[in-house]
């Protein structure tokens, strides 16, 4: 049975039990705070767990990718060691929304598992809660009783908190859950020792298949749990365990799911799969992590240095590492990989096709720059075993360089030490990252109080595509600090403030009573809660509320947002159908969009672009909205969806010309394109391997640049007292030009006479020449000019230099090589001697090196030292 048949039984067995099968949500999460990548098929739903938001559906299936790197469920350290963990998996679960629960969500799933996918039940076995004294939580009797309905009693085994109490996070729903296990061992083994002792014990071959989660609570800030509305179901099944489990395969890898790519790497790496441990390991490493960077990318998270960026990068370059020390792999290879992972996974996931040159362009650049860093930082472990090689071990501040400078993970670091049986001083390295987390601790940090609830509502109601002011009432609300700031989160039963999303800033405004009126400094969306940030609160919550925005600024932000279509649109138009947004940013003064392109885009497309969004800006265009249709038959008016962003079963599409611009969009819009008034592209730039990035400005922003520069230009008139400017700056150049050239024609002759008076000062003591001389003025450059050029000249140099550049003194010191060897001096550790006088300190290598100082008056101490200084040395 492969894979895609197992989905499909899943499909339509659940389709028989009156489930709606819905898409696979985003790997990355947008709008919640707590969680940076989707862990859990649930993630999407968590809204309608806590009340939040009422179900379209009360039954819902579907596979959901999910990757588990970091936070609560973490399990990147175990993958490529073991043979059944991974990063990126796919999660089979099934959904009940307050209607069924516990007896239906049992017999389904042991129905399913037995009669279609015919598992055989003796090797089946379950797990229930057994309670918690300290959470004060009871025994799951229910499931228990449930279950004894189809097992035997010695088939069912009590489970801990940590093994069966389900929860997504520090925070959020929760609840008891029962496991299904399967032991894979071979018949002699479960005589040995019986399956029920090895439940929960890590062992390779007694695995859970399905966690059947019966959500109950909500976990709070403070650690309390509060009884939900309304009681759920949320079953996971590891989709990659199931294959395992019906193949009755000892590894995950060995399924057909991976055939593919273990094929690709071997025919890369020149090395077979399940030869040698070290390489299976890798191989194991490589296959899980690529899938895992393709999948993250496609839905937008592009490897970066901060939130799930960086957690993309690293991945990737662990499996860089693993390639790189036990394939042999010294350049990249993880790209080549993609069209595997594509073609496996193109069926079900159908957004990987079209973005699989860009996903691979991005891929190779990162290893191409991790590769060099990787020698480095190796370069580094390298020259501390040879000097410190007794002590076996890597001090906290390498560790920590090699993170903070060479972009080493601690964990890569690690594996390196172990590799050579090496210790890391972990205390330290964390005290020194503990000290960086403070100081770049960003306004982004927030500490957020339970909501505490006014009125109890589900929805709260977005009026602002066609209203600027309504009237409301406050559901509920809860204090937050961020950067220090204690601030409030107000979130209104209806609102006309546009939650910032989507690349659109959140909207700015007030709301009041009769006795007082409280300004919103913005609006966030979380979990699609519509939330009010205000410094204070209302002292009377129960009020019935007037909320108006700030009109003009909205006014400016949905004009740049209708420009940002049309850009799309025109570049796809110059370009290429390959463009594709990958990330944006409107506000009321610009914008900015970031897109898929690979090369830098010429003058001449740039003047295209800006005439193409003009002219559709002149034409005075009607900008037509269409609420809640379909997706599908949005997809087949040719609407762009954006990778990455969840889409439910109703879309709203924003088109300007239906030829030209057809986008699902949430943001708001101008009602004609003439609105928008001019539009100019103020720069373009590359911001990673092949995304590029352009600002723009428009309207009002656009007048005031317009005039800046007309007034500029005004000025420039009469500065240069000509009408016509580029010709006159042009002959200002080419006099400058000849003025250059003759200043330059006058310092080599100056240097020239120079040189001359110093080969007439050199001093001769044995077989060394000497030469001390103070140039006034000359910049360093000059100096090592000189010095090298006197080198070439003569054997056996030593050329000590001084020189007062703006006030401050330089000194540089050259050493020949052969002085080097034979009296053991070195520039870099002499000149620090010889600059005491002027309060100076330097550098450089055993052949050169130069130093600044502080005191002006020391300089021409520094020569009478330094001849004091060699004399002694060489004459003993």
């Amino acid at each position: 049975m492969d894979t895609k048949k197992i989905r499909n039984i899943f499909f339509d067995y659940f389709k028989s039990k009156e489930h709606k099968i819905v898409d696979s949500a985003p790997i990355t999460v947008k709008n919640d705070p707590s969680l940076m990548f989707t862990n859990a098929g649930m993630n999407q739903f968590k809204n309608i767990f806590l009340g939040d938001e009422k179900p379209n559906f009360r039954r819902l299936a579907n596979t959901q990718k999910c990757l588990r790197v970091s936070g609560k469920h973490n399990d990147l350290e175990e993958v490529g060691i073991d043979k059944y963990h991974h990063t990126m998996f796919e999660m089979l679960g099934n959904w009940s929304f307050g209607d069924y629960f516990k007896e239906n969500a049992i017999s389904w799933a042991w129905e399913l598992l037995t009669k279609f996918y015919k598992l055989s039940d003796d090797r089946l076995y379950i797990t229930i809660f057994g309670g918690d004294k300290k959470e004060e939580l009871k025994k799951d009797i229910d499931s228990e009783k449930l279950w004894l309905k189809i097992v035997d009693k010695n088939k069912i085994v009590e489970g801990s908190k940590k093994d069966n109490f389900w929860e997504m996070g520090e925070t959020g729903p929760c609840g008891p859950c029962s496991e299904i296990h399967i032991d894979l061992r071979d018949k002699s083994e479960i005589n040995k020792i019986p399956t029920a002792e090895l439940i929960n014990k890590d062992h390779p071959e007694v695995i859970e298949i399905w966690n059947l989660v019966f959500i109950e609570f909500n976990r709070k800030k403070d650690g309390t749990l509060e009884q939900l509305p309304n009681k759920h179901v949320d079953t996971g099944m590891g989709l990659e365990r199931l294959s395992m489990a019906l193949k009755g395969l000892k590894s995950t890898y060995d399924t057909d799911i991976f055939k593919k790519i273990i094929k690709s790497l071997e025919l890369i790496s020149n090395i077979k799969y399940n030869d040698d441990l070290d390489s299976d390991i890798a191989f194991r490493v490589i296959c899980d992590h690529i899938r895992a960077i393709v999948f993250t990318i496609s839905d937008g998270a592009i490897p970066s240095n901060n939130k799930s960026g960086y957690v993309v990068r690293r991945i990737l370059r662990r499996a860089v590492r693993y390639g790189y020390s036990r394939l042999n792999l010294t350049s990249p290879f993880l790209f080549k990989l993609v069209d595997s992972v594509v073609e496996e996974y193109n069926d079900t996931f159908s957004n990987l096709k079209a973005q699989k040159d860009f996903i691979k362009s991005i891929i190779e650049e990162e290893e191409k720059t991790f590769l060099k860093t990787l020698e480095k930082g190796l370069l580094k472990i390298k020259d501390l075993k040879k000097k410190k090689s007794e002590k076996k071990m890597i001090s906290g501040d390498l560790a920590f360089e090699l993170y903070d400078t060479y972009g080493f993970p601690y964990d890569l670091t690690e594996l390196i030490a172990r590799e050579d049986n090496m210790l890391i001083d972990k205390n330290r390295f964390e005290s020194l990252l503990e000290k960086q987390r403070i100081r770049s601790r960003k306004s982004s940090i927030i500490e957020a109080d339970d909501w505490k609830i006014v009125n109890k509502n589900p929805k709260s109601i977005f009026k602002g595509y066609d209203k600027f002011e309504t009237t409301s009432w406050i559901i509920k609300y809860r204090q937050i600090i961020r950067n220090n700031k204690k601030l409030y989160q107000i979130v209104f039963s209806e609102t006309p403030f546009y939650a910032e999303s989507g690349g659109q800033i959140g909207d700015r405004g007030f709301f009041k009573t009769s006795k007082e009126k409280i300004y919103v400094s913005n609006t966030v969306k979380e979990n699609d809660l519509i939330i009010h940030e205000t410094d204070s609160l209302p002292k009377s919550l129960n009020e019935k509320f007037y909320l108006e925005i700030d009109q003009k600024r909205r006014s400016f932000i949905s004009k740049n947002h209708s420009a940002t279509h049309l850009l799309h649109s025109a570049l796809r138009q110059v370009l290429g159908e390959h463009v594709v947004q990958k990330g944006s940013l409107v506000t009321e003064k610009s914008l900015r969009f970031d897109f898929s392109h690979f090369k830098k885009i010429k003058p001449e497309e740039i003047d295209d672009i800006n005439m193409i969004v003009n002219e559709k800006i002149s034409e005075s265009i009607s900008v037509e909205t269409k609420e809640n249709m379909t997706i599908d038959k949005a997809k087949k008016m040719g609407a762009l969806a954006l990778f990455g962003e969840k889409y439910g079963e109703k879309v709203r599409v924003v088109i300007i010309d239906n030829k030209f611009s057809v986008e699902l969009c949430g943001g708001t819009h101008v009602n004609n394109s003439s609105e928008i008034g001019l539009f100019k592209i103020m720069s373009e730039s590359s911001i990673s391997s092949g995304v590029r990035r352009i600002e723009a400005i428009t309207s009002l922003e656009l007048l005031n640049f317009t005039n800046s520069e007309s007034n500029i230009l005004a000025d420039l008139k009469d500065i240069l007292r000509s009408n016509d400017i580029v010709k006159t700056v042009k002959n200002i150049l080419k006099v400058n030009k000849n003025l250059e050239s003759k200043i330059s024609d006058f310092n080599v002759q100056k240097h020239k006479l120079i040189k001359e008076d110093i080969k007439n000062n050199i001093e001769k003591i044995n077989d060394c020449n000497l030469i001390f001389n103070h140039f006034d003025g000359e910049p360093v450059e000059t100096l090592k000019k000189i010095a090298f050029e006197f080198d070439s000249q003569y054997k056996n140099l030593i050329f000590l230099s001084t020189s007062v550049v703006e006030g401050k003194p330089l000194v540089l010191l050259l050493i020949s090589k052969n002085i080097i060897n034979k009296y053991g001096l070195k520039a870099n550790e002499v000149i620090n001697k010889l600059t005491v006088s002027i309060d100076g300190a330097g550098g450089g290598q055993d052949f050169l090196a130069t130093a600044g100082g502080k005191n002006i008056y020391g300089i021409d101490k520094v020569i009478r030292d330094g001849r004091t200084y060699f004399n002694s040395v060489i004459n003993n």
